[in-house]
């Protein structure tokens, strides 16, 4: 058994997180400046001290202290003072650091297929009927066997399915040239906003946010600085990094301790303008994904940021300083103060407009898996640095990085862009397919969907076409399909190439929200 995590005290008071009880997820806020960000750092470090990879967004430019050591300054020796702590071994954890525009980090990147109609949806703001049409653009590249890697293969598809709509109505309906020109629109905005930075080869593999060094978690920062200036981008791509663990993680129930913790900074983006759909798969991820031996702590100024129903998740509690100057403040004070499990002693309501910075409420859940009454404590100092990181210790902290050389280079492979363009120039029909060689993907899928519709057979779709992986992820269990597209993804990827085995498991399910969850 894990011992506990010691997070915060007040005189003999000490609340401590029980390691097997972190994927219970949790909620951490409170108004500027009352201390969230040294409440992330002690939790994150805490967790990679046991073991435990953390992935975090940095929005002010201040977490990346986490990969150098701390000092015993005055602050940080009154706090260890007042809790009556020795100082501690100062140390930095192991870290990553990403960065979307490759700037502060690491490149991260994700491909068009695998963020999925969906999501890119969101991105787009797109309403119902333009949604509908992208769906449809994916579900023909994916039956023309065409990859959607990037922002320029996606447009090109949006061209080809809008200059040959005609084509394409009989089978999968009307495709309105309007719509197509606001998801052209769309794209051009997100461009205008970098995100041709954020799609695109080689993307993020997920084991590499999973990764431990010498007994210690790795700790993952994002650099959302810069990225915060595109709430939607910023919002919809943590919430494809959540899906993407959601969907590769083996279930595995109660555990020691957490297999990695997300912490979702700036919360309420996620939730702002959210269409319910939406809504109810964030919902159900967060739900589903604790068997899976992950935590989510989201971290906002205010309670009434987050979903009642995604808020009845969050079982693990720290809430900072809370300024009552709206009659909204008031009603979040109330709400904040009726969340914990009453303390006799505790006029919770009133002392959480009285919180000193680096001050608390806090509540863990205990041994029986039931809130922990909420106690009045002060945050204990990290081990690490507190503040950002020098340009120098950047640079070396990125050089002793274990995926230093993997991310860094973009690739632009043949995908639905020079296909179609290459189509264009020599003539081809707009909906016929090159012929494909003996051996090739669609053989090779070919292949594995007579054996497997032998097995689990083949159901119809409302569009009376199905492709071989929408079959698959239509018919057998969720449980199953993972297994089953793993195995294909791995195998197609030694024949084929990393590239193109990675993309046909992708397209037989392509990720949570976008593919399994949409059924």
């Amino acid at each position: 058994m894990t011992e506990p995590l010691l997070i915060a005290k007040s005189g003999d008071t000490e609340l401590a997180l029980l390691p097997a009880l972190a994927n219970r997820h949790g909620l951490i806020t409170g108004a500027t400046g009352t201390g969230k960000t040294v409440t992330l750092q002690t939790l994150a470090q805490a967790f990679s001290s046991i073991g435990v990879p953390v992935f975090m967004a940095d929005v002010k430019g201040d977490l990346s202290g986490l990969a150098i050591a701390g000092s015993l300054a005055p602050k940080v020796k009154e706090r260890l003072d007042l809790l009556k702590l020795p100082a501690p071994v100062f140390a930095g954890c192991p870290a990553t650091l990403w960065d979307v525009f490759g700037k502060a980090g690491h490149p991260v990147r994700a491909t068009i297929s695998d963020m999925g109609p969906l999501l890119l949806g969101r991105m787009l703001a797109l309403n119902d009927t333009q949604q509908g049409v992208l769906a449809l653009v994916f579900k023909i590249a994916d039956d023309n066997g065409l990859l959607l890697l990037d922002l320029k293969d996606l447009r090109a598809m949006l061209q080809h399915v809008g200059d040959h709509a005609k084509d394409f109505q009989t089978e999968y309906g009307n495709i309105s040239g309007a719509s197509v020109g606001a998801i052209q629109r769309g794209l051009l905005e997100l461009e205008q906003q970098g995100a041709e930075q954020l799609f695109g080869e080689p993307a993020l593999d997920i084991a590499d946010l999973m990764q431990t060094e010498k007994g210690l978690g790795v700790v993952n920062i994002l650099a959302a600085d810069q990225l915060m200036n595109s709430p939607k981008l910023y919002s919809t791509f943590l919430l494809w990094l959540l899906s993407e663990l959601f969907e590769h993680l083996p279930e595995v129930g109660d555990v020691d301790k957490p297999k990695i913790v997300f912490f979702f900074d700036e919360a309420h983006l996620l939730f702002n303008d959210a269409p319910k759909p939406l809504l109810e798969k964030i919902e159900q991820v967060v739900r589903l994904i604790r068997p899976k031996g992950v935590g989510v702590y989201f971290v906002t100024q205010n309670p009434l940021d987050v979903p009642d129903k995604v808020l009845a998740q969050l079982s693990n509690r720290v809430q900072h300083a809370l300024r009552a100057f709206t009659p909204r403040d008031q009603k979040a004070v109330k709400a904040a103060a009726d969340t914990f499990r009453a303390n006799p002693g505790l006029d919770t309501a009133h002392v959480i407009m009285e919180l000193g910075k680096g001050e608390a409420l806090v509540s863990f859940l205990e041994g029986n898996g039931t809130p922990r009454m909420v106690e009045r404590v002060m945050i204990c100092p990290p081990a690490a640095r507190v503040g950002p990181v020098t340009p120098d210790e950047r640079k070396a902290v990125m050089d002793a990085s274990p995926v230093r050389g993997k991310y860094d280079t973009a690739l632009d492979a043949e995908s639905a862009y020079e296909v179609l363009h290459n189509r264009a120039t020599q003539g081809t029909a707009p909906a016929e397919q090159p012929p494909q060689q003996g051996g090739g993907a669609s053989d090779i899928l070919g292949g594995i969907g007579a054996a497997l519709s032998g097995i689990f057979g083949t159901g119809g779709s409302r569009s009376g076409r199905l492709t071989t992986g929408q079959a698959i992820a239509r018919e057998v269990t969720r449980s199953v399909a993972n297994r089953v597209v793993g195995q294909l993804a791995a195998d197609l990827g030694k024949s084929l190439g990393g590239r193109t085995g990675g993309t046909i498991g992708r397209a037989i399910v392509r990720g949570t929200l976008g593919g399994v969850l949409r059924r």
